[in-house]
């Protein structure tokens, strides 16, 4: 059982495809949000260990369809299956993704994937998530409308970097990630999808934890 004396620490991923591109990366605290860009896996894996976080949330995919043993077009799992018993979920719930054998989803996917490792390997618990999804689900403008996003994210009591003059659509989306985790930790969330394979979490309705 958590200690409820020590200050709620979550990290929200919003993760890049490659480490080229930019990263956004939020340190939760309560409900103070610390944002920023980063790059490499190599980075990420230090500020998110040096968080101590509860919960790391990610939006990635971070596992394959149980019918593929990988992605690559030369394999004979090829064509078995392009959806995860969570993204058929999504679908029916009418909320709008990219599959993970969609061409730019393949490296976010595979990058996903090596990254939960990395992460678990340092005993830390790890979840994916959509924040699409969870801003869906809130009635919160996506990050197309980044302004719309950031009132909602303030209306739902984040504080901190979220008034910062300029912040990204990805830092954006990386405070939605930590907010998941927050209600996720909370044990007030929704698990979509196969524990076999891998549960997508999203905010319980309404709430943000």
């Amino acid at each position: 059982m958590r200690n409820l004396k020590k200050p709620l620490i979550i990290v929200g991923i919003d993760l890049a495809g490659v480490e080229s591109r930019r990263t956004g990366f939020c340190r939760l605290e309560n409900l103070t949000a610390r944002t920023e860009v980063l790059y490499t896996d190599k980075e990420i894996v230090e500020k998110m260990v040096s968080a101590k976080p509860e919960v790391v949330a990610i939006d990635a995919p971070l596992a394959l369809p149980k019918e593929r043993c990988c992605l690559e077009d030369n394999c004979t799992c090829r064509g078995k299956a392009h959806f995860r018993k969570c993204d058929l979920e999504l679908r029916k719930m009418g909320i709008r993704f990219f599959p993970v054998t969609l061409g730019p989803m393949r490296n976010l996917t595979k990058r996903g994937i090596r990254l939960k490792k990395l992460v678990e390997d340092y005993g830390l618990e790890v979840i994916e998530t959509y924040p699409g999804g969870a801003q869906d689900l809130w009635g919160i403008p996506r990050k197309s409308d980044i302004y719309g996003l950031k009132r909602g994210l303030q209306r739902l009591g984040v504080k901190g970097d979220i008034n910062k003059a300029e912040i990204s659509d990805h830092e954006l989306d990386a405070i939605t990630c930590s907010l998941v985790g927050r209600s996720y930790s909370a044990g007030n969330y929704l698990a979509l999808g196969d524990p076999e394979e891998i549960l997508m979490i999203l905010p319980n309705k309404s709430t943000s934890g």
